[in-house]
């Protein structure tokens, strides 16, 4: 490179003259004066520091807010809730919220004094009646069954049995004087002649 005012590609371009401090500043739009242009700028740096120093109050609000959120015991979740609560709230004042329910209600009205809705109904009314006493009756024969089956002479059977076994094995244990014998007395169980 010959020069730093050279580019990189210096066999394929022409040598530009650089002026470094016009490079920082943009031509004036037309119409305006230097003073003029200097005023607006000027101004514009005074806005520009005024909105980094908005920018630090506000966070410095919201950091404050938030401490004093933590100290009441407010958590993301009670804000989050509360602005959904706020937002149907305003959903529910809106005129399509409030058209919609209001069509809605006048078709509601219109199905339920139409004569398919009030056969229906009552088809499904005469439906469930019938089926709750179709379930009653099959309620009541299944407790007739089982009463019937615990007054079986099996049933017996098979009740004295279990007694049986139960009495041996728990009562025995209680009278046992013969840790081995499950009766207590060392002899032979007694004899069950029962058919089950």
């Amino acid at each position: 490179m010959e020069s730093a005012s050279q580019g990189l590609l210096s066999d394929t371009m022409t040598d530009v003259p650089v002026d470094n401090t016009a490079s920082a500043r943009t031509s004036a739009p037309e119409g305006l004066t230097e003073a003029e242009e200097e005023e607006l700028r000027s101004e514009l740096a005074k806005v520009e520091e005024e909105i980094g120093t908005l920018r630090q109050v506000l966070a410095a609000k919201e950091k404050h807010c938030g401490e004093l959120k933590r100290k009441l015991g407010l958590t993301t979740f009670d804000g989050l809730k509360q602005n959904l609560s706020k937002s149907w709230h305003d959903v529910q004042g809106s005129n399509a919220y409030m058209k919609t329910s209001e069509k809605l209600g006048e078709w509601n009205e219109k199905v339920t004094q139409s004569e398919l809705y009030k056969k229906t109904q009552e088809t499904l009314s005469q439906a469930g009646q019938k089926t709750s006493a179709a379930l009653s009756n099959v309620g009541s024969v299944i407790s007739r069954k089982l009463g019937d089956m615990r007054n079986s002479t099996t049933f017996k059977s098979f009740e004295d049995r279990v007694g049986t076994i139960k009495s041996k094995v728990v009562g025995g244990r209680e009278n046992s004087t013969d840790p081995q014998s499950p009766t207590g007395s060392g002899d032979k169980p007694p004899q069950d002649n029962a058919p089950f």
